[in-house]
């Protein structure tokens, strides 16, 4: 059996990257999304091992300091990761894994796991961008322009990615996702094994 492609979705606050995440796994149901570890508390109607699990800080650390994360991160005082051994069953059985992560955590999974397929959500343009996080209307001027500040930052490490996607419509950009993923899985390295089995069979003749 092949394995399953990881795919990363990364890419700056107000680029969309979580709008086009969630549409493409609804139209590619069969991808599959990993839980998290959090060190924060449960929000009602989270349950425990469904939308996150659930650890102490002393937990989470003694998961990192086991090397047990693909990426982990620090976020308004509580932490977040990833586990690893989950992902790697999931990939081990030909199953596709799909992840929206910040730039850095996007980072961390591809020095672990270098053969992940790394997508980078750009806007159309950082106008553009800026107006998207104007038009959440969730905070004030001056976060909004930390927040802007990291965004052109993060914009500029684009070339740490495998493929690039405008999202100057988010249909058409989720349609780029999607082609990007059905040919990663037509790539002769990836599918090695079938082909040998193929070109192994005897035949009957």
């Amino acid at each position: 059996m092949e394995k399953g492609l990881l795919i990363v979705i990364s890419g700056p606050s107000g680029a969309g990257k979580g709008t086009i995440y969630g549409a493409v796994t609804e139209r590619l149901p069969s991808l599959r999304k990993s839980i998290s570890v959090t060190t924060r508390a449960p929000r009602p109607g989270e349950k425990n091992g469904v939308h996150y699990h659930f650890r102490t800080v002393e937990e989470y650390r003694a998961m990192k300091a086991r090397g047990e994360f693909l990426e982990t991160a620090e976020v308004y005082k509580n932490f977040y990761g990833t586990p690893a051994a989950p992902v790697f069953e999931i990939l081990s059985h030909g199953q596709d894994v799909m992840f929206e992560i910040d730039i850095e955590g996007a980072k961390q999974i591809k020095a672990k796991y270098p053969e992940c397929v790394s997508i980078f959500i750009m806007p159309p343009s950082f106008e553009i961008l800026e107006q998207r996080l104007r038009g959440r209307g969730t905070e004030s001027e001056e976060s909004l322009s930390t927040r802007l500040g990291s965004a052109r930052q993060e914009l500029a490490q684009y070339d740490r990615f495998d493929y690039i996607v405008f999202n100057d419509d988010a249909a058409l950009a989720t349609q780029r996702v999607i082609d990007i993923i059905s040919a990663e899985r037509c790539k002769v390295s990836r599918n090695e094994q079938t082909i040998q089995k193929i070109l192994n069979e005897k035949s009957e003749i």
